[in-house]
């Protein structure tokens, strides 16, 4: 049975646990790993990578992980690992992921690569160079909801795509009055790589450019609604940098976009993630698992009238798109993705360039913001 070797680094926080530790690799591993195109069963061997010797050891035990280390250089050496993978700290990926690629690893990371577009251009041309295999985490296109949009723009339902429509985000407490934050401190922090223009404007870049229409040009606006949060060790401390982010982008074809991206936002909606597509033909509302759809023919026709109660309930005239097939996680799926490219050369698309061009969305959102008006996003050379 062929077997891959996988580094995996940023285990322990959050995201890198739950979504890609928990839900893929250790799941990928105890499904007998993935069918080749040989018909064999490729079988992957995770070694976990940490700082901090007492979680290694103790999330090795928890989860029947054979190996584990807290010497990153030693695992880099190790030929018997064929894979780097890095869910760690903004500001620390493009330095340990260029490693990597010296040591000969092929290399996944999350998003974003950088937090600024000339190391994140130089890490893509550096990855591309190498001839070794390179992604970056697109997860939000494997969402069951947004696969679902997906085949509905393949279907020709929307006729003339016109807008899209975003709304994310949701309240995080502030932990001053009894409920803990449910996200880390240094998402607040602009020294410590947070800021949520860097984090979202990455994947909104990916989501429309691969469903929509490539990005244009960009209009962005800031804010640090909460200025003063509570951390970890109950320490108030100041925040200073965005918690929310009002975006308009021009896309290929004449969409337009508007995305809302919050963390001082309460939720009501279907998801704390949602995306309208308005077409000539049709419309529809998608989540992170379901979606909806109006057809012109079943469009309602409202008359404005302010001086009686509403009488048409719109939810209930759009329709539930079915689920015909089953989604899987969509961590997981992409990392399946990622093994047989690695594995069988199946196609990729989604490089360290397209890590890249969210972190360049991100850049020229925060510079859009500063100087209060439209940008332009131009084609990056790799």
């Amino acid at each position: 049975m062929p077997r891959l070797g996988i580094i995996l680094h940023g285990v322990t926080g959050r995201m890198g646990y739950n979504q890609h530790l928990v839900r893929s690799i250790l799941a990928i591993r105890d499904q007998g790993g993935i069918t080749l195109r040989s018909g064999e069963r490729l079988e992957i061997d995770p070694i976990i990578v940490g700082r901090n010797r007492d979680k290694m050891e103790q999330l090795a035990k928890r989860h029947n992980i054979a190996r584990w280390s807290t010497d990153l250089d030693a695992a880099l050496a190790d030929p018997n690992d064929q894979i780097f993978f890095d869910a760690g700290t903004t500001l620390m990926r493009a330095e340990l992921i260029g490693r990597a690629l010296d040591a000969g690893k092929h290399v996944y990371c999350e998003k974003p690569i950088s937090d600024d577009l000339r190391t994140a251009v130089k890490l893509a041309r550096k990855a591309r160079a190498s001839g070794l295999k390179h992604g970056v985490v697109q997860d939000k296109l494997f969402l069951p909801g947004l696969r679902k949009l997906a085949l509905l723009r393949d279907s020709g339902f929307f006729g003339k795509i016109l807008s899209v429509r975003g709304e994310f985000g949701y309240w995080v407490f502030e932990g001053d009055w009894g409920v803990p934050a449910q996200r880390p401190s240094w998402n607040y922090r602009k020294g410590d790589g947070g800021g949520i223009i860097l984090d979202m404007l990455c994947h909104w870049r990916y989501v429309l450019d691969n469903l929509f229409g490539e990005v244009r040009a960009v209009s962005c606006l800031g804010a640090t609604h909460i200025p003063i949060r509570v951390d970890e060790q109950g320490r108030a401390y100041d925040c200073d940098t965005d918690d929310a982010a009002y975006a308009t982008f021009e896309l290929d074809g004449g969409i337009i976009a508007q995305i809302n991206s919050s963390w001082t936002v309460r939720v009501r909606r279907d998801d704390l993630v949602t995306f309208q597509v308005d077409g000539t033909h049709g419309s529809a509302v998608a989540g992170l698992t379901k979606c909806w759809t109006q057809h012109r023919v079943n469009t309602p026709k409202p008359v404005w009238n302010p001086d009686q109660p509403q009488t048409i309930d719109f939810y209930k005239t759009w329709d539930e798109v079915p689920d015909t097939q089953v989604f899987d996680n969509g961590f997981k799926a992409q990392w399946e993705m990622f093994l047989r490219h690695v594995a069988d050369d199946s196609p990729w698309p989604y490089g360290l360039e397209a890590g890249a061009k969210g972190v360049q969305l991100a850049e020229l959102g925060l510079k859009s913001w500063a100087e209060r008006r439209w940008l332009d996003v131009p084609a990056l050379e790799f």
